[in-house]
């Protein structure tokens, strides 16, 4: 009956709109995303460009202002003729390295020849001039007569010309600072400061020129993407009328009838009234069951707590986990006296008694089990054996909240194993948890022991 009334429903399909509104929404954003992508690739360019310029002028600045540096170490050696500025002057040239440095970092964003002619040309001269500085202060050092003994090695392997070494020692002073302070020198130093200068002129006129396409493109870029965004705006107005026709106003009839615990009715679209006539058979049976099977494969229904099915899905789950675990096994002591003595009821009270005290006694980050009888375990998250006191001290406490009942159930103790894992839960671990379970009920029950492998190996666990 339920079949032939599907059958006969009539009505509008939204489907076939939707897929028509789909496949130009798809259209549209595919253009809409090239378009902002182009718009971030440009922009990025106009970025790059703009942090090219800043790498460039620094670097710039680097080379003369180690350029000047030299000079003015050289200068004042030759005036005060202190070996510090020497000194000074060859830890710029061997350690520092501005200038060097400042060229292997140009390499790294892109130059035009002959801007990068220009700054290399900088260097060349700035080289050059090395030579007559550091000739200058082998004849200020020559003239002081020094020794070996502190002078730099530049300086001692450099050689005076025959005509030099004759002079006498102020007149080789006065030769030393006439090439770091003579018209010569001074030209040269222009020559690398116009050249630095050429080069930053080059580089500005590379980046304005780059800068302008890349603004005209993005400019033509953003026209698109008004363009796409405006249809785009257009398309939605269209698709919110058809929501509010075909979906909306459904919806909140089929709302009311929910509210009033009514069976929906047949109205809206085919899509509509097809799910008008299956929903409550399908989604009302359909969430009872989910409900019942989840909480039955998760809970024990006795304690409230994890079952054995929890635990194994927990256990294959933490088998991944890179952090330390730790599993203690817990037994309930004399459990079948228990039930004998006092009857299965109050041995239930007792297994839910006990439940309620390991969860109360670990942390929300553990998970308390039951996974047999009498039976629980307890996985410990983040545990290091480092922590085995703590750990005794709870079991402490809930084998004397058991012993020193005060809600008229009989006096119980738990015997507890455990053992501990570096990495995730396996196997091992909980054979290791079982076998220190067995050391606790072999040395008279009612306390905690914990895997050791040396216990192991000598027979004791």
């Amino acid at each position: 009956m339920k079949e032939n009334r599907k059958r006969t429903i009539k009505g509008i399909r939204i489907r076939t709109l939707n897929l028509i509104l789909i496949l130009i929404s798809c259209v549209l954003y595919i253009l809409l995303i090239y378009a902002t992508v182009h718009v971030s690739m440009r922009y990025q360019t106009m970025i790059s460009d703009t942090h090219s310029y800043i790498n460039c002028e620094k670097n710039a600045s680097l080379v003369s202002d180690g350029s000047d540096y030299l000079t003015e170490q050289v200068q004042l050696y030759t005036v005060t003729m202190d070996p510090q500025y020497a000194a000074a002057y060859f830890e710029e040239a061997n350690t520092t390295q501005r200038r060097e440095k400042a060229l292997e970092q140009l390499k790294q964003f892109p130059t035009s020849e002959k801007a990068y002619n220009f700054f290399e040309t900088a260097i060349d001269n700035s080289n050059k001039l090395m030579e007559r500085e550091i000739y200058a202060m082998k004849l200020i050092s020559t003239a002081q007569n020094a020794g070996e003994e502190g002078i730099p090695q530049e300086i001692r392997e450099t050689v005076l010309s025959r005509g030099d070494r004759e002079l006498a020692r102020d007149a080789k002073i006065e030769k030393a600072r006439s090439l770091i302070f003579g018209n010569q020198y001074q030209k040269e130093k222009r020559s690398i400061t116009t050249n630095i200068n050429h080069f930053l002129n080059a580089v500005v006129d590379e980046t304005k020129a780059a800068q302008e396409e890349s603004a005209a493109a993005l400019k033509k870029t953003l026209v698109h993407q008004r363009i796409l965004i405006s249809i785009l705006f257009l398309q939605t107005i269209i698709t919110f009328i058809m929501i509010l026709m075909l979906i909306i106003k459904p919806l909140q009839i089929y709302i009311d009838c929910i509210k009033e615990d009514k069976t929906l009715e047949l109205t809206g679209s085919y899509e509509f009234k097809y799910l008008a006539l299956t929903y409550n058979d399908i989604y009302e049976v359909n969430a009872a069951n989910q409900a019942m099977l989840q909480h039955k494969a998760e809970h024990d229904p006795l304690t409230g707590i994890m079952n054995r099915g929890g635990f194994d899905q927990l256990k294959l789950h933490m088998k991944h986990t890179p952090n330390p675990v730790a599993l203690l096994l817990v037994d309930v002591d004399k459990f079948k006296n228990i039930n004998d003595e006092y009857g299965h009821s109050t041995g239930d009270e007792i297994l839910k008694k006990v439940a309620r005290l390991l969860e109360k006694s670990f942390r929300t980050t553990d998970f308390p089990a039951r996974i047999g009888g009498d039976e629980f375990a307890v996985i410990l998250t983040d545990m290091r054996p480092s922590m085995k006191s703590v750990i005794r001290n709870k079991v402490n406490a809930i084998n004397k909240m058991l012993q020193n009942p005060n809600d008229g159930l009989p006096k119980v103790s738990l015997s507890i194993g455990g053992a501990f894992s570096q990495q995730g839960f396996s196997d091992e671990l909980y054979n290791n948890a079982d076998l220190a379970l067995y050391d606790v009920k072999e040395h008279g029950r009612c306390g905690c022991s914990f895997f050791e492998a040396n216990k192991k190996e000598d027979g004791k666990n």
